[in-house]
């Protein structure tokens, strides 16, 4: 569904109103000490708007400067007044046009995309150690990510090492705006760092591979039947623990005409697991079919998640410059650690930027 400026100009001022009223609203259940559950439900609501409302906010104070510039460059006596003034108005209508273009988007990402739920696959590539231990990073760098904009993460399942990293992690996240926040992280990832057993001090290449699954839907994959599936059951194994070894709880499925084998062992629950297991073989197949039929149709605007993309190098991280750079876009940053604490607005914007001028 398309929308015009005006009609989103018009949306954005009602939205301005609810925010208003859900800062009041979230100010008085605090006072009152009301129940947690309606306090954060008020809270959540107003998390989703304040960026939108940001953007209109400041799109209103750039139009109230720009028909100040305006006025002063038709009506002022001074010629060179008059033509500053006419710079500056046409700065300031730019600057509205960018501001218009990020509150489509990120509208657009809220209200028209769809809001669906989508697994992010984390495996160790080259690199041993460091490779596990930087799977662990991205991991807790896409928790918290989500966790700034009030996104739901459900652990999927997670192959530890003895050295505390993950051989391979997956974790689930649903909620308004997540699919636009992450739908570019497909890609290897590269990190540059010191081991702390390097008693050399050199730096030490490895790498790391990210998924972005969405979640299927029946009209898109239909139930797979039983005889192409082979299920089996064992007990857990892993670094220890209750639970540990004790019951036939792990499930591994393998979808017979593909190939694919998933593993999920983190419930103590066999049924848990084999529900987790099959969203991943789900999503798995999934993306496979939107491989599959990309590459068909030879299209220049293949499908983000699953092609020749992912061999590729997208991003590096570089801990002794402190460094982010996203190859896709050629934006580096220096604060690598807030980009591991979750702060990855700029390159996602970039990237989303990117994208829509395509």
């Amino acid at each position: 569904m398309q929308i015009s400026r005006q009609q989103l100009l018009e949306r954005l001022a009602q939205l301005e109103k609810r925010y208003i009223e859900l800062e009041n609203h979230v100010a008085e259940a605090a006072a009152t000490k009301a129940e947690p559950q309606a306090y954060q439900q008020l809270a959540k609501e107003l998390s989703q708007l304040r960026e939108l409302v940001s953007l209109y906010r400041t799109y209103q104070s750039v139009e109230q400067d720009a028909e100040e510039a305006e006025s002063i460059s038709e009506s002022h006596a001074d010629p060179d007044l008059q033509q500053m003034a006419r710079e500056e108005a046409v700065s300031l209508r730019r600057q509205q046009t960018h501001l218009v273009t990020q509150m489509e988007r990120l509208w657009k990402g809220q209200h028209e995309e769809p809001e669906r739920p989508f697994i992010i696959e984390i495996r160790a590539g080259t690199g041993g150690q460091e490779a596990s231990l930087f799977t662990a990073d991205l991991a807790r760098m896409y928790t918290k990510y989500a966790a700034r904009y009030n996104l739901t993460v459900e652990p999927m399942y997670g192959q530890r090492t003895e050295a505390g990293g993950f051989k391979e992690v997956a974790i689930s996240i649903r909620g308004p705006g997540a699919w636009q926040r992450f739908q570019f992280e497909s890609g290897v990832h590269r990190v540059q760092r010191v081991p702390e057993t390097e008693a050399q001090g050199r730096i030490h290449t490895s790498t790391v591979t990210v998924a972005v699954l969405p979640e299927p839907e029946d009209v898109e994959l239909p139930a797979i039947p039983q005889k192409d599936l082979q299920i089996d059951v064992y007990r857990s194994s892993g670094p220890g623990g209750q639970g540990v070894n004790t019951t036939d709880s792990a499930v591994r499925i393998r979808h017979i005409p593909t190939g694919l084998i998933v593993t999920c062992q983190d419930e103590r629950s066999q049924l848990r697991n084999k529900e987790k297991a099959m969203r991943v073989l789900r999503a798995r197949l999934l993306d496979r079919m939107q491989a599959q039929q990309a590459q068909q149709i030879a299209s220049n605007r293949r499908q983000q998640v699953g092609t020749g993309e992912r061999s590729e190098k997208i991003r590096t991280y570089n801990f002794p410059d402190r460094r982010v750079t996203d190859h896709r876009v050629g934006l580096t940053l220096h604060k690598l650690d807030l980009v591991l604490e979750g702060e990855l607005d700029e390159i996602t914007q970039a990237l989303l930027a990117q994208e829509h001028s395509k």
